[in-house]
Parts: C-alpha cells; sequence; structure tokens
C-alpha cells in the first residue's frame, strides 16, 4: 500500500477500542499499554481505520520506540516511512540526541539503527533498563559529547562574562563609596567651618 493513502496522527482517547484489539492481537499488554495511550502514534488507512501503532516515550534527551504492531501487514512497510518521518520531527522538536528501540524489523537497521556499544548502552535512561530486558537498537542523531561540550564552554564563558561584569560592578561601588564617603567629609568640615565663622562673629564677648 502505497504511504499516500495513509495517514499518521497522534493517538487519541477514541482509539482505545481499535488499539486494543491490535496489542491483543501482537500479543501485548492491552490493559498496561492503555494507561500508556498519550504515547502512541498511530497510522490510519484510507477508510480512516487504525491499522498500526508504535509508542515513542521522550525521556530527557532519549526516545524510546516501542511496542510496534499492525492489524494489517500489508501497511507496515509505508506506514514505518510516516512514522520515521514522525518521529524525527518529535525527536527535534524536544532536542533528543539519541534513539533507543528493542524492534527487529530490518527496516529500523535500514535506517541506522544498530546494537550499542558497552560505553553508549550506559547512556540508556535507567528507567528503561529496568523495565526493558536487553537485545537493544540505537541511533545517534546529534553528537552528544561535541554538544556536551560545546554547552559547556558557553556555560562556561557565560560565567566569566558574568564574573567579569560583577567585578566592573563592584568597582563602580567601590569608587562611589570613596566619593561619597570624601564629599562626607568635605560637607562636614564645611559645615563645621561655617559653624565655627558664625559661633565666632556673633559672640559679643569674643573680642
Amino acid at each position: 500500500m502505497s504511504s499516500q493513502t495513509l495517514r499518521i496522527r497522534r493517538a487519541t482517547v477514541d482509539d482505545r477500542a481499535p488499539l486494543k484489539m491490535l496489542w491483543a492481537s501482537m500479543r501485548l499488554s492491552p490493559e498496561e499499554l492503555e494507561k500508556r495511550l498519550t504515547e502512541f502514534q498511530v497510522v490510519e488507512n484510507s477508510e480512516g481505520v487504525v491499522v498500526g501503532a508504535i509508542g515513542v516515550q521522550i525521556s530527557g534527551q532519549h526516545a524510546l520506540l516501542h511496542n510496534e504492531g499492525y492489524s494489517d501487514f500489508g501497511v507496515a512497510d509505508a506506514a514505518r516511512h510516516l512514522f520515521w518521518d514522525r518521529i524525527q520531527t518529535l525527536a527535534a522538536n524536544h532536542g533528543v540526541f539519541r534513539i533507543w528501540t528493542q524492534e527487529r524489523s530490518p527496516f529500523w537497521k535500514s535506517y541506522g539503527f544498530q546494537p550499542p556499544t558497552v560505553e553508549v548502552l550506559e547512556r540508556l535512561p535507567a528507567g528503561w533498563k529496568n523495565e526493558f530486558e536487553g537485545g537493544w537498537l540505537t541511533l545517534q542523531l546529534k553528537n552528544e559529547e561535541v554538544i556536551t561540550a560545546a554547552l559547556e564552554k558557553q556555560f562556561a564563558g557565560f560565567l566569566a562574562a558574568e564574573k567579569t561584569s560583577i567585578e566592573r560592578v563592584t568597582e563602580k561601588v567601590q569608587t562611589f563609596k570613596t566619593v561619597v564617603t570624601i564629599l562626607g567629609f568635605a560637607i562636614g568640615i564645611i559645615c563645621f567651618a561655617v559653624a565655627a565663622y558664625l559661633f565666632i562673629h556673633r559672640n559679643p564677648f569674643s573680642h
């Protein structure tokens, strides 16, 4: 089936019944997945019938593709192309660096998903490690090390600029305090001199 006859959208509460049937046919847990309904993207055929779905969960800078299923596997390949376009948009909007999945369709490997190294696997969000078993595939969308280093450098520059700004303000405050102190002394001396002058010239016993 051509992707032009399919439509991708986010799942709504109206999709509960067809999705529960779909999940049951895939030997998934309808009761558990229903609680995560808002994570799912669904695909409709030309008649508006939901024929497939995939979950997209986002945690920080990571996204998880999970529980992909179809009631009509004749649309699977075309639907996956549309799903992938939507997933990339979601990832860009949420600042995702890396996508994870345990889906085994060759489609995902053809788009660059591959088994993670031990070092990369350590970056998998802890919640997913506890919820899902092994057999991970992953795809890096952005270079985490480069972006992190750039952000750290930018933050360090920001802190340095703030420190310089604070030092300048402190210097100005100190200068202002010094000027105020000098003016205070000068005004005090002038007031004392004026008072002394008035006292001397108004006191009849001063001569």
